[in-house]
């Protein structure tokens, strides 16, 4: 029996400054659909579409794999809208209408999901593509990227666990092996003529994996799409990245289908990702990148590396401010930094997403502190606006200024995820895990990372790739995650059969150490020692001023307006004047523990200790003692001087006599030389004195019975 849904209107449309969704029906349309619609609303240039529900997608896995009777027609309609707002015709062999299909969750799930392009083109369509924009080699490069994705996403025509490659990717090297020769060429290089035996080749390769012919009839291929982007929402790495994030399974995806536009016509077009602010640091200028004559999965897969945003102003001037303008106006709209996907075809800029941007813990509380400033937002807003785990990225170490004066740099990336990270380095997610496993320290070095990679970024202390960008695949999931990334170190060859990484003549093996700089994008050999955070810099080690680190001084103004709503006063343990004082800094309200045992075992205190436990009478117990009180008077006026008039709760010795006692021979001689007794005589006293039950004996309130 077939499963109801809550509506029986499926397909949501939007274009030509209409929408029937908006901003805040994300659970129904997906993050995707959802801002498609708001942007639409507010005058933002974007393509015409529309979106397929979530709902669908409950249905789809509720009721074997199938759709709500009434999907087709409303799909059907859909697509009359595009029609009708862009005067083409879906499978049309004079205009034909182009979609991309895509998915959109509720919560944004960077690459785990699948995209299609180009979708719409066969033998025919791509005549009058070829016609229409006056481009050969353009138009057969769409119907290749179309093969290869629709081969890949609805066919499963993917790399096998004996391949180290995607295989359309091997099909496209081998091509231009034979076109070029050896070394590195760019795709750009490779004419119409080589578009042409790419499709061909593609085609056949898709036959001999699937025994099938790549379909020619647009609303098949249209269904297959749909039906592949609801099953990638169960596929391995989506599933592993949302039990990461805790994102339940019922919220499904929503599918979006939106005419295209192309970023692959020539020197005036291109794709990109950009944001609103600096993800990494938090700063507010126009970051991101692009790549000309591409689309936008080229700049997210990683494949190219991209330019800087900032240079689009040399290229494309009219673009870049149009650009910067709509950054404005969705910062302002949205209220949050935004991460944004662009095309630009004949120098006209069109949107194909936005949404909240994933950033690290540093930016994280700049942005939130910086947007108070603005009156962007309240300061109970800027609460929430940071995760609490993503405080401890803020307090994660970083390369010691001096070991990186004496350390070499063997290559530089782009500083796609700040921090410092040293490892072992290996070359798949599955050796990287295995490694994490036996607590290892791990880097995952990769040519470019793809979602498969999951597992192994997870695992992984930092992300390191000879190519991609900053808004790469690697970068973007780094940075959610908090993982230190290096991205599109070109200076890198990397052999996966061999398992080797080669830069200037010197080779790296599996195993071998590295240490990366996300921050700055640098690599080096070796391991390198690290050094405390700029806020633990302040706080703990006092070695850096408070007015000399900016990100100290967003992180007070942030725990400052924290402590104005907090109902819930937090205490630490501590059994030191330096470990109160360090609470105290850090927003402690007292001292909910301090154990009293932990003030013996330094220095020549624990001999004291020792001749207390072995004393044979009283005036040898209280001549120990004697030793013992100005340790403890002394800690205890530390303790209470840096606590400020706070509390602390005080326990009694807690551990069994006989942890304060040595148990190795050689230990057991040398503190019976000095304290004048025999060895056999401690020996023995250890004996007596052992306990096993950790909630009973002769502890606390008892000894104090036993010796008052």
């Amino acid at each position: 029996m077939a499963t109801a849904t809550k509506s029986s209107k499926y397909v949501y449309t939007f274009g030509n400054g209409k929408a029937d969704g908006d901003g805040s029906m994300k659970n129904l349309l997906g993050g995707k659909g959802a801002n498609l619609a708001e942007m639409t609303r507010i005058g933002l240039p974007v393509p015409p579409g529309f979106t397929i529900t979530t709902e669908v997608c409950t249905y789809y896995y509720a009721n074997k794999r199938t759709y709500p009777k009434e999907l087709q027609a409303q799909m059907q309609a859909g697509v009359a809208n595009m029609e009708k707002i862009l005067g083409k015709k879906f499978g049309d062999t004079n205009r034909p209408l182009l979609v991309a299909v895509r998915s959109g969750a509720r919560d944004s799930m960077p690459g785990m999901m699948d995209t299609i392009l180009n979708l719409g083109l066969n033998d025919q369509t791509v005549q009058a593509l070829v016609k229409a924009s006056g481009n050969e080699r353009f138009a057969w490069d769409c119907y290749r990227r179309f093969v290869q994705m629709y081969g890949d996403v609805v066919l499963g025509v993917q790399k096998r666990p004996d391949e180290d490659h995607e295989p359309f990717e091997t099909v496209i090297e081998e091509l231009k092996h034979e076109l070029f020769g050896d070394g590195e060429v760019e795709d750009t290089r490779i004419d119409a003529n080589g578009m042409k035996e790419l499709v061909k080749r593609f085609k056949k390769l898709v036959k001999q994996r699937t025994g099938k012919d790549f379909p020619s009839d647009p609303w098949e291929q249209l269904r297959g799409a749909v039906g592949a982007v609801f099953g990638s929402w169960m596929n391995d790495r989506a599933i592993v990245y949302r039990r990461k994030y805790n994102i339940p399974s019922e919220w499904g995806t929503a599918v979006n289908v939106q005419a295209m536009v192309f970023g692959n016509t020539g020197e005036r077009s291109g794709s990109g990702v950009a944001f609103t602010r600096d993800p990494a640091t938090g700063e507010k200028v126009f970051y991101g990148e692009f790549l000309i004559n591409a689309q936008g999965e080229d700049v997210v897969a990683g494949v190219r590396t991209p330019e800087p945003v900032a240079r689009l102003h040399d290229t494309m001037p009219k673009a870049h401010d149009e650009l910067d303008r709509i950054r404005k106006v969705l910062e302002s709209h949205f209220k949050d930094m935004q991460d944004f996907e662009f095309t630009i075809e004949e120098d006209k800029v069109f949107m194909l997403q936005t949404r909240n941007g994933k950033r690290t813990g540093v930016a994280a509380v700049r942005i939130a502190v910086e947007m108070v400033k603005e009156k962007l937002i309240s300061w109970e807003d800027a609460v929430t606006r940071v995760p609490a785990d993503q405080l401890d990225q803020v307090l994660a170490p970083v390369f010691d200024r001096a070991a990186v004066k004496a350390a070499k740099v063997i290559a530089k990336g782009l500083p796609a995820g700040p921090g410092a990270a040293t490892g072992r380095i290996y070359f798949n997610a599955e050796r990287a895990v295995e490694a994490a496993d036996r607590k290892e320290k791990v880097l995952l070095v990769r040519v470019e990372t793809s979602p498969e990679d999951l597992r192994g970024m997870i695992a992984a202390e930092g992300i390191l790739t000879a190519r991609g960008g900053v808004s790469s695949h690697a970068a973007l999931v780094a940075r959610q995650m908090g993982k230190v990334c290096v991205c599109g170190a070109s200076a890198l060859q990397v052999d996966y059969a061999a398992k080797t990484l080669t830069v200037d003549g010197k080779v790296f093996k599996e195993g071998d150490f590295l240490s990366i700089d996300g921050t700055a994008g640098e690599v080096y050999a070796g391991e390198l020692k690290t050094a405390p955070s700029e806020i633990v810099q302040v706080l703990v080690a006092r070695s850096l001023k408070a007015n000399e680190s900016q990100t100290y001084q967003n992180f007070a103004k942030l725990m400052e307006w924290c402590s104005k709503v907090t109902r819930m006063q937090v205490r630490t343990n501590a059994d030191s004047p330096e470990q109160a004082a360090n609470a105290v800094a850090f927003g402690a309200t007292g001292i909910g523990l301090c154990r009293t045992e932990h003030m013996f075992f330094e220095g020549n205190r624990i001999d004291a200790m020792r001749e207390m436990i072995l004393a044979e009478n009283t005036d040898e117990r209280r001549k120990a003692l004697k030793k013992l009180l100005p340790y403890q008077r002394e800690d205890f006026i530390g303790i209470f001087t840096e606590l400020k008039g706070f509390p602390a709760t005080i326990r009694f010795l807690d551990p069994p006599l006989h942890e304060f006692l040595p148990h190795e021979s050689s230990l057991i001689n040398s503190l019976a030389e000095k304290i004048g007794v025999s060895p056999e005589k401690i020996s023995k006293r250890v004996a007596e004195l052992h306990e096993f039950n950790p909630m009973l004996g002769h502890r606390g309130c008892r000894l104090g019975v036993v010796y008052p």
